[in-house]
C-alpha cells in the first residue's frame, strides 16, 4: 500500500467502520438428417479440442471432420431412442447448467471486462492531485447535502487567482495531502477498494483540469490529474544510506562521496553496504531492499532506482529525508502480459468495491433493456397490509399463493405476489435481523429490494445462450457429450461385457493374438534393517534353498527376519530384473530401501516360455477390442441408417 493512500484510506476505513466479438459463420457444413451442423460450431469444438495443433490445415481439418461427423451420428441415435427425455440425464444437465450459469454471467457480464480494464489501467501511472471533503456511506441527507455543497463551492473557487493546491491546503480533509496542496503523486492501478470511481476518473480525465466531484465510499473528490506515463513495474534493489539527521550536511554528503568514490574504484557494493550504510535493518543483508514499486519510497529514492538501465549497476548519491543514498539495481519487473496478469487482477477485482458497482450496473441495464414493468399499486396493497407479526417468526406467507403478476419482463417473464411472498417467508432470519432497525414496512420493501435483484439474475441467466454464443456452445457441448456416454453404454460397453456368446467368439476368431510373453516365477525377500547384518548370509543361503527353508533357517518364534512374497512377472515387466539372466535361480542384489526401513532382493524359481491367454487371462484386452469392434460395427449402421450430405465448397473455405 502507499504512502500517498495512507491518510485518505484511514478516512475510508472510519467511515465504512474475453473474446473478440467476430461475426458469426452460420453457414452449414455438413447436416445429418437434414440437421445442419454450422461452420462456427465445427470451428469451435475444432479448435477447443486441437489447441495450438489447430492449424487448419487439410489433413487436420479432413480428419477431425470425420470423428464429428461420427459424434454427430451417435447423438442423433441417442435422440432417436429418446434418452434426452431420460428424466435423470435432464436433471444432470439442469445441474451442470445452473453450476455453470452461476459463475458465467458474473464472469463473462461482469468479471472479463472489470478484469481487461484494470489490465489497461495498469499499463500507465498517473500523477493526481485531489481536494477530499469526507462524508461515511451511511450519511444522513443533510451531511450529504452539506457535503456536496462543500466541494461544489470549492470547485467554483478554483480560479486563476485561487489555484487548485491553495483550495486544497484551504478544504481538504485529506491530511496526507491537504498541506502538498492536494498532491498525491504518482500512483498506478488497482486504487484501493472503495476509491474505484476515483480510479476510473484518474484514467480517464483530461489533463491539466479539475474533474468532479467523484463520489466515492469516502466522500466527494475533486481531481486534477497531472500526467500519466508508461507504468514503471518493479524494481529490485540494494542501497547504501549515510543518515544526516545526526550529523551535519556537509560531513554527511562528504561520507556518501568517499563510498562512491570507492565503488567507482573497483570496491564491492555488497561488501561496502555491510561495513558502511547506516540502515541497521538491510546493511546484514548487503543492502538488500527487495522488489518495490512506485510511492513507496520517496520520489529521489524511487527515481533514482527505476533510472537505472542495467542490472547491477548504482546511482550516485541521492538525498531523501533520512539522509543520502546510492542505490543499486538488482533486477526490474515489467508490467507482464495478460495471460500471466490475470489471476492476480482476478482476485483483487471480486474483492474490490468495483465489482459490486458493476453488478449494480448489470441489473439497472436488465431492467431497462428487458422492460422491466412492476404492479406498484399491488405490490403497496400487500406491504402495507403486512400484519405485526410480519417481522417474527411466526409470520408464514399467505395461503393459497397469489397468482397476480407484481413484475414482468419481455417474452413473457412474469413474477407472482406469491413468489415474493414465499421468498419473505423462506428469509425469516433477515426479516428478523432488519427489523432491529427498521420498521416492517422498511424490511418488507429491503427484502423486495433483494428478491428484484435475484429475479433479474435468474431472468439474465435463462438468455445465457442467446447472449453468448460460447455458453450456447458449452451446453450443446455437454448435452451431446451425456447422450453420447449413455447411447455408447447402452450400444456398446453393455453389450461387450454382457455378451459372453459374442466375446467367446470373438476371441476365437483371433488365435495367438493374446499371449504371455515368457514369464518367471519369483519369490521376493524382505529384511528388516535391524537385520541387515544377515542380508548376505540369508541372500547366500537362499541361492540354494526355497523360500520356507529360508524361513525356517533365520526366523524364530520371536523374529521374524525374513519375509518373502511370491508372484509371476513377465519379461520386462519388473525393471529390478532387469539387470539379471532371465533363468531360474538368477537373484538381484540386495537393494536398501530407507522409506520402509528395510532391504530386498529377488530370486528367479522357474521360468516359463511364451503361452497363449486363456480368455479368462485376457477378459480386460479381449472386452476392450470387443468394444472397439462393435463401435466400429455401430457407426458403419449408422452411416448406413442416416443421410449425411457434406457441403464441399464450405468445407474447402475452412482449409489455411
Amino acid at each position: 500500500m502507499t504512502k500517498q493512500w495512507t491518510g485518505l484510506l484511514a478516512i475510508v476505513w472510519l467511515a465504512m467502520g474475453g473474446l473478440l466479438a467476430q461475426t458469426p459463420d452460420n453457414r452449414t457444413l455438413f447436416s445429418v438428417e437434414d440437421k445442419p451442423v454450422t461452420v462456427d460450431e465445427f470451428t469451435y469444438i475444432y479448435s477447443k479440442t486441437n489447441g495450438e495443433q489447430a492449424d487448419f490445415s487439410a489433413a487436420s481439418v479432413e480428419e477431425y471432420l470425420d470423428l464429428y461427423v461420427k459424434f454427430k451420428l451417435k447423438v442423433h441415435r441417442a435422440k432417436e431412442m429418446r434418452l434426452d427425455t431420460i428424466a435423470s440425464l435432464r436433471d444432470e444437465l439442469a445441474g451442470y447448467r445452473r453450476q455453470l450459469a452461476d459463475s458465467y454471467l458474473i464472469d463473462k457480464a461482469i468479471g472479463d471486462k472489470l478484469i481487461q480494464e484494470a489490465y489497461d489501467h495498469l499499463q500507465q501511472d498517473v500523477d493526481i492531485s485531489h481536494v477530499f471533503v469526507a462524508l461515511p456511506p451511511n450519511a444522513t441527507p443533510a451531511d450529504t447535502l452539506a457535503a456536496w455543497h462543500k466541494i461544489t463551492d470549492a470547485k467554483a473557487a478554483i480560479t486563476k487567482k485561487n489555484t487548485f493546491e491553495m483550495v486544497a491546503q484551504q478544504v481538504s480533509e485529506d491530511k496526507s495531502s491537504k498541506d502538498k496542496g492536494g498532491r498525491i503523486g504518482y500512483v498506478t492501478a488497482l486504487f484501493p477498494s472503495g476509491l474505484q470511481a476515483l480510479e476510473y476518473a484518474a484514467y480517464s480525465a483530461p489533463i491539466g483540469k479539475v474533474s468532479g466531484p467523484i463520489r466515492t465510499q469516502a466522500g466527494y473528490h475533486l481531481l486534477m490529474v497531472h500526467d500519466r506515463r508508461l507504468a514503471r513495474g518493479e524494481v529490485e534493489a540494494a542501497h547504501i544510506l549515510v543518515r544526516s539527521d545526526d550529523k551535519d550536511e556537509a560531513t554527511a554528503k562528504a561520507r556518501i562521496d568517499s563510498i562512491y568514490q570507492a565503488l567507482q574504484k573497483g570496491a564491492a557494493f555488497d561488501e561496502l553496504a555491510r561495513t558502511t550504510s547506516e540502515d541497521r535493518r538491510t546493511a546484514l543483508n548487503a543492502g538488500y531492499i527487495g522488489y518495490f514499486g512506485i510511492s513507496r519510497y520517496e520520489k529521489a529514492l524511487e527515481d533514482a532506482a527505476f533510472g537505472l538501465m542495467k542490472d547491477n549497476t548504482y546511482s550516485a548519491p541521492v538525498k531523501s529525508s533520512l539522509g543520502w543514498h546510492i542505490v543499486k539495481r538488482i533486477s526490474r519487473k515489467e508490467i507482464q502480459p495478460f495471460v500471466a496478469e490475470k489471476p492476480r487482477l482476478e482476485a483483487k477485482v471480486k474483492q474490490d468495491g468495483r465489482f459490486e458497482d458493476a453488478k449494480a450496473s448489470l441489473l439497472r441495464n436488465i431492467r431497462t433493456e428487458n422492460h422491466f414493468t412492476e404492479n406498484t399499486i399491488l405490490l403497496n396493497e400487500f406491504i402495507t397490509s403486512l400484519p405485526d407479526t410480519f417481522t417474527t417468526f411466526r409470520w408464514k406467507a399467505p395461503a393459497p399463493a397469489s397468482p397476480k403478476v407484481v413484475f414482468s419482463l419481455d417474452g413473457g417473464y412474469q413474477v407472482t405476489l406469491g413468489d415474493y411472498a414465499d421468498y419473505m417467508d423462506k428469509a425469516t432470519r433477515q426479516r428478523v435481523t432488519y427489523s432491529r432497525e427498521s420498521d416492517k414496512e422498511t424490511v418488507a420493501r429491503k427484502l423486495y429490494a433483494e428478491f428484484v435483484d435475484e429475479q433479474l439474475m435468474k431472468y439474465e441467466e435463462a438468455q445465457l445462450e442467446k447472449r453468448y454464443p460460447e455458453f450456447r456452445s458449452l451446453m450443446r457441448e455437454y448435452e451431446e457429450g451425456i447422450l453420447l456416454f449413455e447411447a455408447t453404454k447402452m450400444e456398446v460397453w453393455d453389450k461387450a461385457a454382457q455378451d459372453t456368446v459374442g466375446l467367446e467368439r470373438f476371441y476365437a476368431a483371433a488365435p495367438g493374438k493374446y499371449r504371455w510373453a515368457p514369464r518367471a516365477k519369483v519369490t521376493t525377500y524382505r529384511i528388516g534393517n535391524n537385520f541387515a547384518a544377515e542380508a548376505a548370509a540369508i541372500r547366500a543361503y537362499a541361492a540354494t534353498h526355497t523360500a520356507a527353508e529360508v524361513k525356517a533357517q533365520f526366523n524364530t518364534t520371536e523374529l521374524a527376519k525374513v519375509t518373502t512374497e511370491e508372484t509371476t512377472v513377465e519379461q520386462g515387466r519388473n525393471p529390478d530384473l532387469a539387470a539379471i539372466n532371465w533363468a531360474a535361480g538368477a537373484m538381484t542384489e540386495a537393494v536398501e530401501h530407507p522409506k520402509n526401513k528395510s532391504l530386498s532382493f529377488i530370486k528367479i524359481e522357474e521360468v516359463m516360455p511364451e503361452a497363449d491367454k486363456t480368455l479368462a487371462e485376457a477378459r480386460g484386452y479381449v472386452i476392450a477390442d470387443y468394444q472397439d469392434y462393435l463401435e466400429k460395427q455401430w457407426v458403419e449402421n449408422l452411416r448406413k441408417s442416416y443421410k449425411v450430405v457434406m457441403n464441399d465448397q464450405v468445407f474447402k473455405s475452412l482449409i489455411k
